[in-house]
């Protein structure tokens, strides 16, 4: 599955960071996205969602409303299969236009999905 994770950082003490990591032990395609880290434990990292030239299953959402309402066309004109809200990360003006485009949208932490086999 390919999956990007928007906000993911370098720093190990962070959910994103975990995330990329676990995502990737778990057999998945990840794609980090920020706007100033280069690369994570060597994996390339995007500046932006709309820099990824391929279709995305999953966009995971690290980031708070004030910068996904930003990125929030990129996003749905990317129609992933589904957006999840990580915990702080919510954004019910993203899930709306997501939903009426047909994306299915999760309030859900990405880690405990993918620890408890819902991923």
């Amino acid at each position: 599955m390919k999956v990007a994770v928007v906000g993911a950082s370098n720093k190990h003490h962070r959910y994103s960071y975990q995330a990329v990591m676990l995502l990737k032990e778990k057999g998945h395609e990840v794609f980090p996205v920020h706007k100033k880290i280069k690369n994570i434990e060597g994996i390339n990292v995007y500046p932006l969602i709309k820099d990824i030239d391929f279709s995305l299953d999953t966009i995971t959402m690290y980031v708070g409303k004030q910068i996904s309402d930003i990125l929030a066309d990129d996003i749905i004109a990317h129609k992933p299969r589904r957006i999840i809200f990580n915990p702080g990360a919510e954004n019910s003006d993203l899930e709306k236009k997501a939903q009426e485009q047909g994306i299915i949208t999760l309030n859900a932490c990405t880690l405990v999905m993918l620890k408890t086999g819902q991923f």
